[in-house]
């Protein structure tokens, strides 16, 4: 029963298929409001958890416009090769950002994160 308001970034995790698109399996992570950190109200439907998110090194790219799920599938595509071969981190899943209002038109700014192994 208690309003706590959009937060930003909004972030998607991401389960890719062999061919890179996104599994039916999507993960819908929000960050609870400083207010509520010490204390966040329990949620009443038990598709909702709480999760702590742990500090982690990310690569990253940024892109703007209205993000799609081809455009987050396109910029991993480019972040996994720009990275090469040779970077380490998490194959199995990647966060999809996105840092605006639905009616925010233009400067938006959406992010892909590959977590660090």
């Amino acid at each position: 029963g208690v309003g706590m308001g959009m937060t930003a970034p909004v972030s998607i995790t991401a389960f890719p298929a062999e061919d890179g698109s996104f599994q039916q399996k999507v993960k819908v992570s929000l960050r609870i409001p400083s207010q509520f950190q010490d204390s966040p109200p329990c949620p009443t439907d038990d598709s909702i958890k709480i999760e702590e998110r742990q500090g982690m090194t990310i690569y990253s790219t940024q892109f703007g416009g209205y993000a799609k799920e081809a455009d987050y599938v396109s910029y991993a595509a480019k972040l996994k090769a720009a990275l090469g071969s040779d970077a380490a981190y998490q194959k199995d899943s990647y966060l999809c950002n996105g840092y605006d209002p639905p009616m925010k038109p233009y400067g938006r700014r959406n992010e892909v994160w590959f977590v660090k192994e």
